[in-house]
């Protein structure tokens, strides 16, 4: 049995899953983490099921914790597993305002976008250049160049991403190591609480995609050894177009209440 394994965070639903699944097809064993227990006892089953000759290795954790990195990477050591691929998927969506938002959930979504994925780079990443091998995609958004109201905390921790995603990506490549950037927009997932109409259009109209088909593109894209990915046409004119949009046009919409 192949015993070098991917690790993905955020693997008992949404794109996370999807990941795991589609390294799976690519012949990796899997270790799958997240912090809810039923749904990741459940996914563990379906793809112990599904791929029987892989190894599936299910981890309850809180990522959102400030040492969950290394707590992390020190049981996955203690196990003698090797981890080739590393999934920083996991993550949390609010569009609130800043100050709206309980300090409880401002230091989580800031552990869980920047600390925890950073860390778990770090200790991995040492690993893959002693080797010289491996494979580190980061799931930013297609936010992280939006300075927007509402989104301070989720696009400032998706920019931190995007750019820690694209100097290690410089600086690593030359070892055999690979980091690749995914910056979606809106993915049909109950993350970001989309309505069911507004989803079945979205798709038909090709702005938002499903989580299976952005978790193929990013995983191509990633063993191809790309910096970056923005997946569909619509996502990219969306980027281009909002950063068009000046501030005073921005505080008039939050003035009148629309956003």
């Amino acid at each position: 049995m192949n015993k070098t394994y991917a690790l993905i965070t955020g693997a008992s639903s949404g794109i996370g899953y999807q990941y795991a699944r589609v390294l799976a097809e690519y012949g990796y064993n899997l270790i799958i983490v997240s912090n809810q227990s039923e749904a990741l006892e459940e996914k563990t089953t379906i793809l112990k099921s599904d791929f029987p000759s892989l190894d599936v290795v299910s981890l309850f954790r809180d990522l959102g914790c400030q040492d969950a990195a290394k707590e992390l990477y020190d049981t996955i050591t203690q196990m003698g597993l090797e981890v080739d691929v590393l999934v920083n998927n996991a993550g949390v969506y609010h569009d609130r305002e800043f100050l709206d938002d309980s300090e409880k959930f401002n230091m989580l979504i800031m552990n869980l976008h920047m600390i925890t994925p950073a860390m778990l780079t770090y200790y991995f990443g040492k690993d893959m250049v002693n080797r010289h091998k491996g494979y580190i995609l980061n799931m930013s958004s297609v936010t992280s160049t939006m300075g927007f109201q509402r989104l301070a905390t989720y696009s400032s921790t998706k920019a931190f991403l995007n750019n820690i995603s694209r100097s290690t990506h410089i600086e690593l490549y030359k070892s055999g190591v690979y980091v690749t950037c995914v910056r979606p927009g809106a993915v049909a997932t109950d993350l970001y609480n989309i309505p069911a109409t507004q989803v079945r259009i979205g798709l038909m109209l090709g702005y938002i995609i499903t989580p299976e088909a952005l978790a193929r593109k990013a995983i191509k894209a990633l063993m191809k050894g790309r910096a970056r990915i923005t997946p569909g046409i619509s996502t990219k004119l969306l980027q281009f177009l909002t950063s068009l949009l000046p501030t005073w046009l921005l505080k008039l919409v939050h003035k009148l209440g629309i956003f």
